[in-house]
Formats: structure tokens, sequence, C-alpha cells
């Protein structure tokens, strides 16, 4: 049960993205299978992904090969392939994930330190959350919406299409997370600013739409970050703290708060992305099959001309 808290916008403040209806009778009924049964559906999902249909084979090929250019071929592979089997079962868990019991959840999303977090939202301090597209986020959200105890609030991009955006909205603020469309998290906050609350990003995604980028090594490429957390941190001074996820067994996994900046604390220009890209580097690096390389983060090229 979230705590009860008051809003500067009065009774009547609803969250702008609020889901409505009812999801897909066929994700409903896809999602009340056995987890046993829906994980041998993965493995073959992993398997015609990898050998039978390559799924963006080529970039997830260079991509590995880059980051990683001391792999050997059999270790690539092998690195491949289990990022294929766990491309499939995040698919799975998504789906699950509409059904799965609020207890199941908080059994196979284990926080280790909430404390650190949580003892700043109880000095009436929100707080800022900023994690990566790490093992399965979609249930690092739901956990945390369960275990948090204060209002959550997260950032999220707007799918194209209508029906994914319904469904997608439906399972995020399943209890009760509240999103915020990414571009207007700022004024949102600023907004709400008497609302106690956490705030959570994922923000490893590449800054394509932002005039606003950090450009550092990362992975052996020349990356380009947002600067939002960054931005964010400096107008509102937030604590924030990165959320490291790991996968303990397959359908379990821990998340951990590591602090990142204390309020007000004063920080160079694009020194808080530089912390956040070494933070989500490191975690990549420890476990290499569960970051998603099958997508195009790279195709943003830093010119001659730009300066960090």
């Amino acid at each position: 049960m979230l705590r009860e808290v008051s809003s500067d916008n009065g009774p009547a403040d609803k969250p702008a993205t609020a889901a409505q209806g009812r999801p897909a009778w066929w994700v409903r009924l896809v999602s009340r299978l056995p987890l046993g049964l829906l994980n041998r559906c993965a493995d073959l999902l992993g398997w015609l992904a990898f050998r039978v249909f390559p799924y963006r084979e080529q970039i997830v090929r260079e991509n590995l090969t880059r980051a990683f250019p001391d792999f050997n071929g059999p270790r690539l592979r092998k690195v491949m392939r289990a990022y294929y089997d766990g491309f499939a079962q995040m698919f799975i868990e998504l789906l699950k994930g509409a059904t799965l019991p609020p207890q199941e959840i908080a059994r196979r999303v284990r926080i280790v330190n909430l404390d650190k977090p949580r003892e700043y939202l109880l000095q009436g301090q929100s707080v800022l959350l900023v994690a990566a597209h790490q093992c399965n986020w979609e249930w690092m959200l739901l956990g945390l919406s369960l275990e948090l105890d204060f209002p959550l609030d997260a950032a999220y991009k707007p799918l194209v299409n209508s029906w994914a955006e319904r469904e997608m909205k439906l399972l995020r603020s399943r209890f009760g997370c509240r999103l915020v469309p990414a571009k207007d998290l700022l004024p949102d906050i600023i907004k709400r600013r008497k609302v106690v609350r956490a705030v959570a990003m994922v923000a490893d995604q590449e800054p394509t739409t932002s005039e606003h980028k950090h450009w550092t090594r990362f992975l052996n490429r020349d990356t380009a970050f947002y600067m939002g957390p960054e931005e964010i941190a400096r107008v509102t001074h937030f604590p924030v703290f990165f959320i490291e996820m790991r996968r303990t067994a397959r359908g379990f996994y821990e998340m951990e708060f590591r602090p990142m900046a204390v309020p007000r604390e004063p920080l160079k220009p694009g020194e808080l992305t530089e912390r956040y890209a070494r933070l989500v580097e490191e975690q990549i690096r420890a476990a290499p099959a569960d970051w998603p390389w099958s997508h195009k983060r790279w195709k943003l090229k830093k010119s001659v001309y730009q300066q960090r």
C-alpha cells in the first residue's frame, strides 16, 4: 500500500498516463499458462531466433565484437546464444507479468538495499532512480512499485502503435506506478514538487531527438547519452541512485541501489552522466548477454567539432 501523500494539485490530480481498459484477451490467456510451459516456449523462440531465423544477427555480432574485441569465436558465439535465449525469456516474462501475483513478483525480484533511497523518502526528500535495459527492466518496475511504499513515477517513451501503447501502460501501471512521457518529466516534477516520491528513468537509449547530449567512450565506441537525469538532478537537487539489476537464476533477479549523487552535490557539467555511463558499462561487462545488443545503439556519430 502506498503511503498517503498530499499533492499540490489537490485531490483531482491524476496520472496523466493512467492506463484504461483491460489487457487483450490473448495476453491474459497466454499469461495464465504455467511459467514452466512458457519457459519451454522461450527455449524454442530463442533457438529459432539464433539458428533458424536469425534476428539482426549482423547487428548483434558487430556490437558484441566491438564491445569485446578479446572474445574469441567460441566465446562470442556462446554470448550470442545466451543473448537470444535471454531475449526470448524477456518476452515470455513480459507476457507473464500481466497476471503474475504480487507475491510472486516480490519473490522473483529481490531488492537488496531499498533502505538507502527510502531513508531520503522518509525524511520528505524525493529521489531520482536511473537504470539501464539490463535483464528484465519491466519486472524491475513492477517489483519496485510493490516494495517502495511511496509513490513511483516512471518516465517512458510513448509507443507509436496505439494497441501496444495501451497494453504496455496497463502492465507498467499494474501496481500503481504513474507513467509520465519522458519529454514531460521535468515540468511534471516541478508542477508536483510537493509530492514526495521516487522518479525512475531508464536512460541508456540513444538520444536521437535530444539537443543535449553527453559524448563519452562506452564499450569501446564514442557514444551519446541523454542528459535528462543530470538536468533533473541539477534543477531539483534530488539524490540520485543507480539501480543495478542482476539475473540470479532463470526468472529470478536481484536489484541493488548504488548512490550516484547526494542532494546539492557540486558537479561539473557531464559528471553525473559520466558516472551513469561507467555504472552501466560495468554492469554490462559483468553479464554481457543481458543487454539488448540487437538495438541499433550507435546510429549517432560524433562530429570532430563536438566537445564533451
